[in-house]
């Protein structure tokens, strides 16, 4: 594995890092006051073919890598956690999901509106009562005549209020527990689909949350993505490479921190010199730096294997523990450096802190990814 960007990715930062500055910083704040969705930062990213990264080119996307789509996330979320939120989410699963076991009819219904990004694309799996532990949970999906018959709820759905495809688990065989799922490809316009409540969140407010409702829910058939029951080893799989899309979210908004903190410290001044001369300060930003680069070098290496085509689950879950926790550390630090300033609304660090949080929670626990890299090392 090289550690130095090759020509190709070192293109995708610079592009993705002068588009993000001009288009998407300006409007992070408001965005998160409002909690409007970022409508704007979809579109253009949409345009850049940034909706369908690693979907290849003849379908629709970009054609890009996993190293790519890590880098492309990394710099979105720098300036927006709630835009970045939204990226990842989409590109790591509805159309990838659907590229990797779909019929060739389902690719090209699906697969192209959501990677030109004229359709968002979720993820239905976590309900109120099955979260980490995704073989508990109760929607049920029945054969009847030319369609199955889905009841259940859904919660904490990114973009739950916006996906026009969704990939939705429920069981058909409610017997087998987690080899009884199977997943089915929605559309927001079947009946009995229904967004329930939007969730109120600590941060990433522009990246909407909510319930969705299925009550008797019609769905084709041919709807069934892959095989009857594999749909719990279908999550697991496309949740590997989502933690590779978290982990380089949080090393973004711990990148966003780092910034901060050394934008603040070289102009605040305090005992007659700016505290970036304070040595205590010196040591803290030493230390936030040398964190966030070991958590970008693991999150690429991730990337790296899973581009490979290998084995990279416990590599995933290792750069989303260590980059999740660099986050929130860092966000931590930052806000201690601002003093009182950081805790004020008019000082992004605030937003920043807020938004670190939910990168230790969202495509697995901490405990999680605790769990998937004790069970690779002692199985």
């Amino acid at each position: 594995m090289k550690l130095e960007m090759d020509e190709g990715h070192s293109a995708v930062r610079t592009a993705v890092s002068e588009f993000a500055d001009k288009e998407i910083a300006p409007h992070a704040a408001e965005i998160d006051r409002s909690g409007e969705y970022p409508k704007a930062n979809m579109e253009k990213l949409a345009a850049l073919g940034y909706m369908g990264i690693m979907v290849p080119k003849e379908n629709g996307g970009a054609g890009l890598d996993s190293m790519a789509y890590a880098i492309i996330v990394e710099e979105i979320s720098r300036r927006c956690a709630a835009t970045g939120a939204l990226l990842t989410v989409h590109n790591s699963f509805a159309p990838l999901m659907i590229m990797n076991y779909g019929t060739p009819e389902q690719i090209s219904r699906y697969v192209p509106p959501l990677a030109r990004g004229e359709v968002y694309g979720g993820f239905a799996g976590t309900e109120p009562e099955a979260g980490s532990d995704l073989g508990s949970m109760s929607s049920t999906a029945v054969l009847e005549g030319d369609h199955y018959v889905i009841n259940g709820t859904k919660t904490f759905i990114t973009g739950g209020p916006v996906a026009g495809t969704i990939i939705v688990f429920a069981k058909t065989d409610p017997g087998a527990g987690a080899r009884g799922i199977t997943a089915f490809i929605v559309e927001k316009s079947f009946k009995g689909f229904k967004v329930g409540d939007l969730l109120e969140k600590m941060g990433i407010h522009g990246s909407h949350t909510s319930e969705l409702i299925f009550t008797d829910m019609e769905v084709p058939k041919e709807n069934v993505l892959g095989k009857m029951g594999d749909g719990f080893k279908m999550a697991l799989a496309a949740i590997d490479g989502g933690r590779v899309g978290i982990a380089a979210q949080a090393v973004g908004i711990a990148q966003a921190a780092l910034d901060e903190a050394v934008k603040y410290s070289k102009t605040r001044v305090q005992f007659g010199a700016p505290i970036a001369s304070l040595q205590a300060i010196q040591w803290q930003i030493a230390e936030m730096a040398t964190r966030i680069e070991a958590s970008r070098l693991l999150t690429y290496k991730a990337a790296y294997l899973k581009d490979k085509g290998g084995r990279f689950g416990k590599d995933a879950a290792m750069a989303k523990l260590l980059s999740s926790e660099t986050a929130v550390w860092c966000a931590n630090s930052s806000l201690q450096i601002h003093g009182g300033y950081g805790y004020m609304k008019d000082h992004a660090i605030e937003r920043i802190y807020r938004d670190a949080k939910i990168t230790e929670i969202y495509e697995g626990t901490s405990e999680v990814q605790k769990l998937v890299i004790s069970s690779s090392l002692l199985r």
